[in-house]
């Protein structure tokens, strides 16, 4: 062979390799709602996900969608379960219309303290209701909980008698059957929506997490701000997520990668989840938002009213509806 010939051959066997090296980099693409790069701790999230499987070196990179510039919030289930989309940072409730069951990591009373929450990851609760995301074709790479609040542009909302009258934003059925029980009206929509629903006159109120009322700055549309407090009533799994089509087409090298980077970015949210509400009432209070909190007799009454309605709906309407609240209330 002369030496053109094998330099020829050299130069198609580096290009070769060159070729399979960029081909061999995965690409997925992770999905939220969040507004990305201004703090939001789910964007966070997702970021450190994102920063952890580079590091790890397995030809494995995860480009972040935030803001809903790739799917909108509640798409993202369906976009999941069909391979569509690769990662999402998920709110489950919004999925509760295609499995009820996810009801119950939006029910109200039932998590309490950030302490508590934790202790749900590990629980036959949890087991259950990651079964039955698996099952629907979706895989789990990190928890996450969030306590929430209530808002109002009308007045302080504390016991139950004090949401009458108001269209409140709710981000699910659960709390929606409870309002509705103690005598509000409901307009539903994704957290993303809820100031321009505040603004226009749409809602009156509104409850959602910690984080989304700091980041989509809703002190600007309310006058009163009840804070979770010692008595939250509201707390909400948002898990990351992942579509198992997406899953099962990594290496196990990548997979391991992915769960690792996914431990390090739920540590990270574990330890944010607390400090999300000390913001909210700083951010609030800096914009001359009344700050209030409910009493242990707040909670109960609504507690009360919650079980009556929303407890009540999910036992007789949700296959091992009854079960699950069990499971959940037997988590000390």
């Amino acid at each position: 062979m002369n030496y053109f010939a094998k330099t020829t051959l050299a130069l198609a066997a580096v290009l070769a390799a060159s070729t399979a090296g960029v081909q061999a980099e995965t690409v997925l693409k992770a999905s939220h709602q969040w507004p990305g790069g201004k703090g939001d701790v789910r964007d966070e999230m997702v970021q450190i996900l994102a920063r952890e499987v580079e590091k790890a070196g397995v030809d494995l990179k995860i480009q972040v969608y935030p803001g809903q510039s790739l799917f909108k919030a509640k798409d993202q289930w369906g976009a999941m379960t069909k391979g569509q989309l690769d990662i999402a940072a998920f709110p489950l409730d919004y999925a509760s219309g295609r499995h009820p069951e996810f009801s119950a990591t939006l029910m109200p009373g039932l998590v309490r303290n950030h302490e508590r929450a934790a202790r749900l990851n590990n629980s036959p609760f949890m087991d259950d209701i990651k079964k039955i995301v698996n099952d629907a074709g979706v895989v789990v790479i990190a928890d996450a909980w969030l306590a929430g609040a209530f808002a109002s542009k009308k007045q302080c909302i504390t016991s139950p008698d004090t949401i009458k009258g108001q269209v409140t934003r709710a981000a699910g059925p659960a709390f929606e059957q409870m309002l509705v029980g103690a005598g509000g009206s409901i307009s539903s929509m994704a957290s993303s929506e809820i100031y321009t629903g505040l603004q226009t006159g749409v809602l009156d109120a509104a409850n959602t997490s910690s984080g989304s009322f700091v980041s989509y700055r809703l002190y600007e549309q309310t006058i009163c701000l009840t804070k979770p407090g010692a008595n939250a009533l509201w707390f909400m799994y948002e898990p990351i997520l992942m579509s198992k089509r997406s899953w099962d087409k990594l290496s196990k090298e990548q997979q391991d990668a992915l769960m690792a980077a996914g431990k390090v970015a739920q540590d990270y949210f574990a330890g944010e989840a607390k400090g999300l509400d000390d913001k909210l009432v700083e951010a609030f209070s800096k914009a001359g938002v009344e700050v209030v909190e409910m009493s242990a007799d707040d909670y109960n009454a609504w507690l009360a009213i919650a079980k009556e309605t929303s407890y009540k709906n999910f036992a007789e309407t949700v296959p091992n509806g009854q079960a699950l609240i069990d499971k959940a209330l037997a988590v000390e």
